[in-house]
């Protein structure tokens, strides 16, 4: 595995969305949301967005919840009852539970030019940022690139 991009739809019109897959010649697409199919996410839902993928660009989908935060973690964090560092922590302790570089090291070996998706604009303060770090953290020469 050589690169890994991460990219959230939110903020972004289907168009821009699926050019920056193409430009980044991304081959699969790892949805680490917990729900993916709310009619708010437009475009970016299941089943929708697994058909756009493989019939207009030939990508992959894979929606991976083992990469998401719990739902008590999720709906804290949405209702400000914890701040952004107590999310980090809740989360680590998440994916630690769940072994998640043993997962990533059983699952994701022969993926490259593999992007993380989430609905934030950015990856600043979302959790694909700290799942890419992991994924880099276990592929020395991994290359992280948020669209």
């Amino acid at each position: 595995m050589n690169n890994l991009y991460t990219i959230g739809f939110t903020q972004k019109t289907a168009e821009k969305f699926f050019d920056l897959l193409k430009e980044s010649n991304v081959k699969t697409v790892l949805d680490i949301r917990l729900y993916n199919t709310s009619q708010l996410a437009g475009f970016a839902k299941f089943p929708d967005l697994q058909y756009f993928l493989k019939k207009i660009y030939d990508i992959e989908y894979i929606h991976d919840t083992n990469f998401a935060p719990t739902e008590s973690t999720l709906k804290r964090f949405k209702n400000k009852e914890i701040d952004w560092d107590g999310y980090v922590q809740e989360f680590t302790r998440t994916m630690n539970s769940r072994k998640i570089e043993n997962y990533i090291a059983e699952n994701y070996t022969n993926y490259d030019n593999i992007c993380l998706l989430c609905s934030e604009p950015t990856a600043e303060k979302c959790h694909r940022r700290l799942i890419a770090e992991i994924f880099q953290n276990q592929y020395a020469n991994l290359k992280i690139r948020h669209l």
